[in-house]
């Protein structure tokens, strides 16, 4: 069966409340299980929680008094920026410091992503999140639900329900679906690829789930791939999560797409209109779904055929490579040096776990406490 095709059948038996649709089948759990035994020490090396990064990012940026953009982060462990030592290396800081530069106005950040969350946490942290009024949150889910079997099909239906209860908030929503777990050195074959069968699946799925919510996804898995393979320097000690270059790298991939879902994106209509020789155009939403989860930073997004929202084969979807673009040399700061945090050190509050990193792109460079 293909890849699309297992994404739909996923898909729709979670929208449908079916049932226990397995990811790579029967024999997972088992094997799954006696191998990650071997990777189980290594994997669990940090210790302590995120560094704190709740602020606002980007004064020296705006144009005049501002009111702040509020970006929400709500996830699992990478999501809440796991790894690395200071706020400002985190993910969400990054994207922050980001969006406050294009925009040219202030960045409110605030974190309610938790180490360790699956997909059933995200409707607590989205009813923290609610009240703070975001304009816009990313959602980093689904690691944990391949690592804990969760049952995929609940796992989708938890985030679509999470994406369309902000959607019809009003809130703009980007996934960055599951990252490739075959990558991580710690894990050897035959769990590497089977973890990786299992990502896959789940980020197709997850497309699949979060285009029909209203929401529009980026993929991670394959970035994780290239990028990160053989450059220990990406990841954080426990050689699993990333490293201050490895969020910078996630950052890059998942800047253009926040950008583009609040219209600050440089281009206008032309940069959003597919470009084919960028193999970029308009497909079937399973179809783009699988394309998506094979190329990492693939943006995929509700899209319409004359007028028509869905076709022969169901919903139509966008899917898009934008382009990375390099932050502007004030987004850059050298993890080690100074960077004014309002008087706060960074990780106050919830601790830092500690890791090996070099330098982080994009931290902004007057974030103050709230």
């Amino acid at each position: 069966m293909s890849r699309a095709r297992v994404a739909r059948r996923i898909a729709a038996a979670a929208a449908y409340g079916g049932g226990g649709l397995g990811l790579v089948g029967v024999g997972f759990a088992g094997v799954l299980l006696t191998e990650a035994k071997l990777a189980e020490h290594t994997l669990n090396t940090l210790q302590g929680e995120p560094p704190r990064a709740d602020g606002v990012y980007g004064r020296d940026v705006a144009e005049g008094d501002a009111v702040p953009l509020v970006l929400g982060v709500v996830g699992d462990s990478t999501a809440a920026g796991f790894g690395v030592d200071r706020g400002r290396e985190t993910l969400g800081a990054l994207l922050a410091g980001g969006v406050a530069s294009v925009a040219e106005r202030p960045v409110r950040l605030s974190v309610a992503a938790v180490n360790g969350a699956t997909s059933e946490d995200l409707e607590r942290q989205v009813g923290l999140i609610l009240p703070e009024r975001p304009d816009v949150v990313l959602v980093m889910i689904g690691a944990n639900d391949v690592t804990r079997r969760v049952r995929v099909t609940h796992a989708v239906r938890m985030l679509g329900d999470a994406v369309r209860r902000m959607e019809s908030a009003g809130i703009r929503v980007v996934v960055g679906t599951c990252p490739d777990l075959g990558t991580i050195e710690p894990v050897r074959p035959p769990l590497r690829w089977l973890a990786r069968r299992a990502s896959r699946q789940l980020a197709a799925a997850q497309t699949i789930a979060v285009v029909e919510a209203g929401g529009r996804s980026v993929s991670l898995g394959d970035l994780l791939g290239p990028e990160f393979r053989g450059r220990p320097e990406m990841f954080a000690s426990d050689r699993y999560h990333p490293s201050a270059r490895g969020y910078a790298t996630a950052a890059m991939a998942l800047l253009p797409s926040m950008c583009a879902v609040l219209d600050l994106w440089p281009g206008g209509e032309a940069e959003e209109r597919p470009d084919a020789f960028r193999g970029e155009g308009v497909l079937p939403v399973a179809q783009a779904a699988a394309e998506a989860a094979g190329r990492g930073g693939t943006e995929v997004a509700a899209a319409a055929v004359l007028g028509a929202e869905s076709g022969p084969r169901g919903r139509w979807a966008q899917l898009m490579h934008r382009r990375r673009r390099v932050l502007p040399d004030q987004l850059v700061a050298e993890a080690d040096g100074d960077v004014d945090n309002g008087g706060e050190s960074d990780g106050g509050g919830r601790g830092g776990a500690r890791s090996g990193n070099s330098h982080a792109v994009g931290a902004d460079s007057a974030c103050t406490r709230e």
